[in-house]
């Protein structure tokens, strides 16, 4: 259940979020959307160390188009593959382009607080290889905001590499802090037990059928995740957690995490999306 001052219409938007990068793992635009124009949408790139996700909403920053994909081209919010990332980013770009009818020219993109000004240019770069210009860019637990609209609270975003938290007061961010620990560690401990690749291991980890089997195994991991926010979060006072980033989507780390810190933890629906969104929203 969202508790306020989350912005009202969270649930619709991430729902139709889904739908669209859902099908056809999200290569298609909105079949029930107005047909846009190439000025009047924003494009937001998020390079994660699991997922890319490229999002594109129209004139109301309301969904319209995007895709996502796995792809080891990012450790620890540092690009570690630059010809691999703009390769992966040109071949979304055109699946999207193709869909919409018309090119993208230009997208925002994020980046985990306290990342070194270099690899965030070196993140910026990626996009114009790709054949888009960089008009934004911004720091990930805002971006995360310009969706939620929390006023006060933490938003802590758990991704493929990193864990990031950002504390808010009166809507504005006070604090930020990130340090590596992610869904890549879930896969990393699955594969060390049991003899897997890593890249089995990381099917096996999304895999429904497997989650329940497999919780005791990385809810290790989970507490870590759990430890670092409660560290983080000291001698501030949050009364909620708001969770974002794919990792979050496992069955049972919201609890996890609200033991662990002893506040209240909140998962909005898809909380891969989230920041992709706000990223968008930012171009």
């Amino acid at each position: 259940m969202i508790s306020e001052p989350v912005n009202p219409n969270l649930t619709d938007l991430l729902t139709r979020t889904d739908r669209i990068m859902s099908g056809a793992n999200g290569r298609g635009a909105d079949p029930n959307s107005a047909r846009p124009s190439r000025d009047s949408v924003h494009v937001g790139v998020d390079l994660g160390t699991a997922y890319t996700v490229l999002a594109v909403l129209d004139e109301n920053y309301q969904p319209i188009a995007g895709t996502y994909q796995f792809a080891e081209i990012v450790r620890d919010g540092l690009v570690v593959d630059f010809i691999g990332a703009v390769d992966l980013l040109r071949r979304m770009k055109s699946q999207v382009e193709e869909r919409l009818g018309f090119e993208l020219k230009s997208a925002s993109t994020g980046y985990p607080p306290g990342v070194p000004q270099a690899e965030v240019r070196a993140t910026a770069n990626v996009l114009h290889g790709a054949g888009l210009d960089c008009t934004g860019l911004i720091d990930e637990p805002t971006a995360a905001n310009n969706v939620l609209q929390i006023k006060d609270g933490a938003i802590v975003d758990v991704g493929g590499g990193t864990t990031g938290i950002a504390v808010f007061r009166k809507g504005k961010v006070v604090y930020t802090a990130d340090e590596p620990t992610g869904g890549t560690h879930f896969s990393l401990v699955i594969a060390g037990s049991t003899g897997l690749t890593f890249e089995e291991a990381e099917a096996m980890k999304t895999d429904p059928k497997e989650q329940t089997r497999l919780f005791p195994l990385i809810r290790p991991v989970m507490e870590k995740v759990g430890t670092i926010v409660r560290r983080h979060l000291a001698g501030h006072k949050v009364e909620r957690i708001y969770l974002v980033g794919g990792t979050c989507a496992y069955p049972g780390m919201d609890q996890v995490i609200q033991e662990i810190t002893g506040v209240e933890a909140v998962l909005p629906g898809k909380p891969l999306f989230v920041t992709p969104l706000g990223i968008a929203m930012n171009n």
